[in-house]
Order: C-alpha cells, then sequence, then structure tokens
C-alpha cells in the first residue's frame, strides 16, 4: 500500500505543475496577446501558401467587422482551420487549443505567441472560458470550435453548449463559419494540395439575458449551429439528415436557397436597427 501511494505521488505532483504551466500560458495571452512579430511573419508565409497551394476559397469574409470583439464559430476537421481562419480577418485571432498540445515546451512557447490558449476539453473548462471571455471584452477575435474536436468524415458534429454561453454572458458579434477540404489535406506526414474553401455567414447577436441558463445556452448553441451547417452544406458539405428518396434537387441546393434566405433576413434585421 505504501509503495502504491508513493509511485503515484509524482503523478500528482505533475498534473499540478502541468495546472500551473497552462495557466502561467493563459495570463501571458492575456497580458500581452501574441507576439506580433512573430505572428505577421508567419502569416506572410503561410497566406501565399494557403492560396496557391491549397487554392484557398473565402466567400462572405466582408461581414466580418474590422475592429471590436468578434467570436468566429466554425467546424472542426484539421489542424490547419485555425490557420484558415485567421486568414479571413486582417487582425490577429486567438483560439482555443487542447491542452495536449501545450505538453512540450517548444510547441507551447510558439503556440502562445501565435494566440493559441490551452482547454481541457470534456472538463468544463472555467478558466479557458474566462480567457475567451477576456479577450472578447478588449476588443479582440476569438475562434472557437463548437464540436470540441476534429471530427471527419462526413456531415458536422454535435456542438457543446459552450459557445451559446459564451455568446449570451459576452453579447458580441458571432459569426458562423464553415470549413472544407482540409480533412483531406494530411496524410501521415505528407501535405497534400487540396482545394481549401471557407464560407462565413452573416454575424449574430445575442442580448445579454439576467441569467445565462444551461437551457438557454443549448438554445442559442443550436441557432448558431444551423448557421455554421447552412454555410457547410452551401459549401457541398454532407447535410446532417440524409433527403427522401422521392426529392430531386440536391442537398447543396437547398441549402445555398436557405443560407440566402438567412443572409437576405440578416440585412433587412441590419436596415430595420
Amino acid at each position: 500500500m505504501g509503495a502504491s501511494l508513493h509511485a503515484h505521488a509524482p503523478r500528482i505532483e505533475n498534473r499540478g505543475a502541468n495546472s500551473q504551466g497552462l495557466d502561467a500560458l493563459r495570463a501571458r495571452i492575456l497580458e500581452r496577446g501574441v507576439n506580433p512579430l512573430l505572428y505577421w511573419a508567419v502569416r506572410a508565409v503561410l497566406q501565399p501558401l494557403f492560396l496557391i497551394y491549397f487554392r484557398l476559397g473565402r466567400i462572405g469574409y466582408e461581414h466580418l467587422p474590422r475592429r471590436g470583439p468578434l467570436l468566429l464559430a466554425a467546424n472542426h476537421r484539421s489542424f490547419l482551420d485555425p490557420f484558415c481562419i485567421g486568414m479571413l480577418v486582417r487582425r490577429p485571432v486567438y483560439y482555443m487549443a487542447k491542452r495536449e498540445l501545450f505538453q512540450k515546451r517548444w510547441q507551447a512557447w510558439l503556440l502562445a505567441r501565435l494566440g493559441a490558449f490551452p482547454v481541457d476539453r470534456g472538463a468544463g473548462d472555467a478558466e479557458a472560458m474566462e480567457t475567451a471571455r477576456a479577450i472578447l471584452r478588449r476588443g479582440d477575435c476569438v475562434v472557437i470550435f463548437p464540436e470540441g474536436t476534429r471530427v471527419r468524415p462526413g456531415p458536422l458534429g454535435h456542438p457543446r453548449r459552450g459557445i451559446g454561453r459564451l455568446a449570451l454572458e459576452t453579447g458580441v458579434l458571432v459569426a458562423p463559419v464553415a470549413v472544407i477540404g482540409t480533412e483531406d489535406v494530411r496524410r501521415g506526414w505528407r501535405i497534400r494540395p487540396r482545394k481549401v474553401r471557407l464560407r462565413v455567414g452573416r454575424p449574430l447577436r445575442f442580448p445579454i439575458p439576467e441569467r445565462a441558463t444551461p437551457a438557454l445556452a443549448a438554445a442559442v448553441t443550436e441557432r448558431i449551429w444551423t448557421c455554421v451547417n447552412l454555410q457547410w452544406e452551401w459549401l457541398g458539405g454532407e447535410p446532417a439528415q440524409r433527403p427522401e428518396d422521392g426529392q430531386r434537387r440536391a442537398p447543396h441546393a437547398r441549402s445555398r436557397e436557405r443560407a440566402h434566405q438567412h443572409d437576405s433576413a440578416a440585412r433587412r434585421e441590419a436596415s430595420a436597427a
């Protein structure tokens, strides 16, 4: 029994040390933000590479504001997704990344200076959510992948309600983004030339309630994710539910119509405001 306790002690100490290291990374993001020299140098290299090698297509990015707090809610298919989404705006973007990516010191150093901050997936990470709220409060842009992990292949996965809670607690604009094609880029260590496309819907805004209940957060999440699905299906992505055999129109054609209706409704609401 004594040997067993001693055997587990280092593991507990390491876990505590890891938590302290993650807290330090989050604190650095809030105090210093990205490293401007490194961030823009990496972007200067990646942007022409993405545009030429991946034939990156960006649809609807004119909907995104150039300044002010912004949440980008996107599907997640590949490790390339944050970098592709970063090409939508001409300002630094911040995003959550699983804590396992920060275990190597050099990798943690690089990711933190490029805008990533750690999240403990599946644990309701309150510290990561507070970091995201603080970044939004100072007027920056945060990328959230509501699925919580990479989902491939097939239709989009089921979202977690954290994005809805964040939208309700901050009241910032939420832009639905779909990414398609990145799932086919990597095979082993090979990075293959595949066409990658992104589509951005008109941003949504939700009023801040007295209390963001789980039910309300789930409803807002569903609303946001429906808009992400519209962009995804417009790009030709596999829909969540197969159409019946008797229906003749292609799924992506119907999705384009729904996306157009969503954009028109958002335009009317903006005009009325």
